[in-house]
């Protein structure tokens, strides 16, 4: 019988078998483990079940095993810890009870304890090793050594492995690491380039065990199975928000050393919730089992991420934790700790599929529930002629149509995954998801559990199980590479650094903190939807509160002065300059806004872009006051500044966003490129007379203003509109507007703001016109008006 289609399906299943018997060849041979911090905590709750669960999976599949743990703890002493804890491993429900204790007691004899402490601690548990391959007649595939040890002890560690402790030729090493990797990106890349002396990036698996978390693992897949529905959805036009949520009901009590140190958002924010976010905002891979493409897909996310300012996060700090504190660590009753141990941050993705998209991430201890989840909500653009009573949860558009990856615990109890009827009927692997059974009654984010397709695991499974699975077939992309861990502190330590002197708000905690913490935002701006009206510690002698003053309006330099806390001022001075802007236009047809670099113009900025929504834009140009000579696209720019928290929230027209020409012919200010001249003829040539509408200042601390330095005599005198300058700190070369063409603006507006600006405002108040001293004392409008703006903090102290 002639069969045309025959030999090549014969030949398609012989090149299948001889895959799979390669890989079975890559897995033969024996495997020893060795955990480290053996007697610890974390192994005796999760490690020694894990990697009981990795010899459940594995037994019987050609790959022999022998599991080592260690410790520092006296041999007779470990040993009786890891009998006591290897008792308590428990077998998946389906097991059968016999199976289950043979299996057990398999694994029981395959596990001792050693103490390992010195070089020659592991150069013996490396020969002991052998001899047992050698006695066995075994191959050797591999070692794994999890580090289940505090940070500080890594690089001794990792310095005996590597000179002692290497399996042989042919066989992998594979060392993982648990969290903290560092406590902000210099921590950060001092620990992996120690680290990276010893292992190949390959070698090292760094553990984040909510990647090990059923529903979170199955964001990829599940984004890849349904590329089909969500392929229109996944995007800015359709989502109108994502939620990253971890709520705990426990407190900090008996770790409060730890978190004294790291704090909410270095605990839980920086690591899981921001992984969560990269699978969710990443572009999906073609290939998502390519553990390299989904890692470098997750980079380009990170890369992606806008930069975190003060306004993007609230804190808060559960009541009792300042007492706990004081007397974990024998503090002094006047000991008062500004660690957070709630946090909302507000992050956005830079890019076309989620411009303008909220991302929330959330986290806290003490809380009212404990759960996690990811929501992604999309946008209801319909509206629905019937009664509400008439819409139909699978057919009605009207009702709230979200996806949510539901890790644990909640009023669900397990991991699920839930799609509202109204979007599609999702697709997940049979194998290992069923469909949950109705459970009247139970409403979830507002619809009763009905209105989702809803699915749970077969066989719930604990994270660091899945983990153990996953480091021992090498997939790489369950865990956290060297250059994705800088990244993600690239992002974070620049937040960390500006709350670092931040007053959390206190609550009660669990169901008593009420609405406290809920919040809100206003663009880029996170904020408490509720006024704390009261102290939830009240004590003598209790800081004034903002609302205990009103805007101040008074002289200063014998010009006005406008004096208010923080908010208030901002609001004031953003109040003047679109006021300043309608009157402009009215008159001109366009508005001339000069503005100075730095960091106090980016609240303003922020406030511009979110809440000043009749600013005519559309008529204005925007110049800089000052530039640092660096390529318009580096952070230092500031005219990044201004692209960052201004422009990409607003509709001016390009040809109206006039940047300092400091990069040109591939050169930064170089003299003979004529840059500043360059920018005085533009200026000439568009701004009538060269007098700017609003030129915005700030004041330095040596009383420098623009780029005017007192050490740096260019531009404060002379016919030259702009100038190149010089400043004592980096980058040291700049461009400047000089004195002469600020004064000739018909207002200047001079923005001061904080403690560190008192001292100079004091000083500035009593002396005369001496530029070449305090260049800000040259700054006086010959026909125009200049206006001081102060916060309390620059003007009182």
């Amino acid at each position: 019988m002639k069969c045309p289609g025959c030999w090549k399906m014969l030949t398609v299943a012989m090149c299948m078998a001889l895959v799979a018997c390669l890989q079975a060849q890559e897995l033969q041979g024996h495997v020893s483990v060795i955990l480290l911090g053996a007697t610890g905590d974390l192994a005796k709750k999760y490690l020694w079940q894990g990697l009981f669960q990795l010899y459940l999976d594995e037994v019987g599949k050609g790959c022999s095993f022998s599991f080592h743990g260690a410790a520092l703890t006296s041999t007779k002493q470990g040993q009786e810890f890891i009998t006591k804890v290897l008792e308590s491993l428990s077998c998946p429900e389906d097991m059968v009870p016999r199976r289950c204790a043979e299996l057990r007691g398999q694994f029981q004899q395959l596990s001792q304890y050693r103490r390992l402490r010195t070089n020659e601690d592991y150069m013996a548990l490396s020969k002991d090793i052998e001899a047992q391959l050698e006695h066995k007649g075994l191959r050797e595939a591999g070692r794994v050594f999890y580090f289940s040890v505090p940070p500080f002890a890594y690089a001794d560690i990792a310095r005996s492995i590597n000179s002692s402790c290497r399996p042989g030729p042919g066989a992998w090493l594979r060392v993982v690491l648990e969290k903290p990797f560092g406590h902000d990106h210099l921590s950060a890349q001092q620990l992996a380039t120690e680290l990276g002396s010893f292992f190949q990036e390959e070698e090292m698996y760094r553990v984040d065990h909510y990647l090990g978390k059923q529903a979170v693992a199955q964001i990829l897949p599940f984004r890849d199975q349904n590329r089909k529905a969500l392929d229109g959805l996944w995007n800015r036009h359709h989502v109108e928000r994502v939620e990253i949520i971890m709520k705990e009901t426990v407190d900090a009590g008996g770790r409060t050393s730890f978190y004294e140190e790291y704090g909410v958002i270095r605990d839980v924010l920086q690591n899981h919730l921001t992984e969560v976010l990269t699978l969710v905002a990443m572009e999906l891979p073609y290939n998502v089992s390519s553990s390299e493409a989904v890692l470098q897909h997750k980079l380009q996310a990170f890369r992606a991420l806008r930069g975190l300012q003060k306004g993007s996060a609230v804190l808060g700090q559960y009541q009792a934790y300042g007492e706990q504190v004081r007397r974990e660590q024998q503090k002094p009753d006047s000991f008062h700790s500004l660690t957070p141990t709630f946090a909302g941050i507000l992050v956005h993705v830079d890019n076309l599929r989620w411009e303008g998209v909220p991302f929330f991430l959330m986290s806290g201890k003490a809380m009212d529930e404990r759960v996690g989840y990811v929501r992604i909500l999309f946008r209801n653009q319909a509206y629905c002629a019937q009664n509400e009573k008439r819409w139909v949860a699978d057919q009605s558009q009207c009702l709230p149509r979200q996806i949510v990856f539901y890790i644990g615990h909640g009023e669900l109890g397990s991991p699920a995954v839930l799609v509202s009827r109204n979007l599609f009927r999702p697709s997940l692997p049979s194998e290992s998801w069923k469909e949950v059974e109705g459970r009247p009654g139970l409403h979830l984010f507002g619809r009763p559990l009905s209105d989702y397709y809803a699915y749970s695991p077969v066989r719930e499974q604990d994270a660091y199980s899945v983990l153990m699975s996953h480091i021992f077939h090498g997939r790489k992309d369950s865990f956290i590479t060297t250059e994705n861990l800088l990244a993600s502190w690239v992002f974070w330590t620049p937040l960390l650094d500006s709350l670092a002197h931040e007053v959390p708000r206190l609550y009660p905690g669990g169901a008593e903190s009420g609405h406290l913490l809920d919040f809100e935002f206003r663009g880029t701006q996170l904020r408490f939807s509720r006024q704390q009206l009261e102290q939830l510690v009240p004590g003598p002698g209790s800081a004034p509160k903002p609302s205990d003053f009103q805007v101040l309006r008074a002289k200063y330099r014998e010009s006005p002065l406008i004096s208010a806390w923080p908010e208030e001022l901002i609001a004031k001075l953003a109040d003047d300059i679109e006021a300043t802007a309608v009157r402009a236009v009215r008159r001109f047809g366009e508005f001339h806004l000069a503005l100075s670099g730095g960091s106090s113009p980016v609240p303003l900025l922020q406030q511009l872009a979110t809440r000043h929504y009749g600013f005519p834009w559309a008529h204005t140009h925007l110049w800089l006051v000052d530039e640092r000579c660096v390529p318009l696209r580096d952070p230092e720019s500031n005219f990044q500044g201004l692209q960052a928290h201004l422009l990409q929230h607003v509709r001016v027209p390009h040809y109206n966003v006039h940047p300092m020409p400091v990069h040109l012919h591939q050169r930064l200010c170089a003299e003979e490129d004529r840059g500043a001249q360059m920018y005085a003829s533009e200026i000439s040539a568009l701004v009538t007379n060269s007098s700017f509408d609003l030129v915005l200042l700030g004041m330095g601390t040596d009383g420098h203003t623009a780029s005017l330095f007192p050490q740096s005599p260019a531009g404060l005198e002379g016919t030259q509109p702009v100038v190149l300058t010089r400043s004592p700190s980096k980058p040291h070369q700049r461009m400047s507007l000089s004195l002469p063409l600020i004064n000739r603006a018909r207002k200047v507006a001079v923005l001061v703001m904080g403690r560190l600006k008192r001292e100079i405002t004091m000083l500035v108040s009593r002396v005369g016109h001496e530029p070449k001293k305090w260049p800000i004392s040259g700054v006086l409008p010959s026909s125009g008006q200049l206006v001081w703006y102060m916060d309390y903090e620059a003007f009182l102290g």
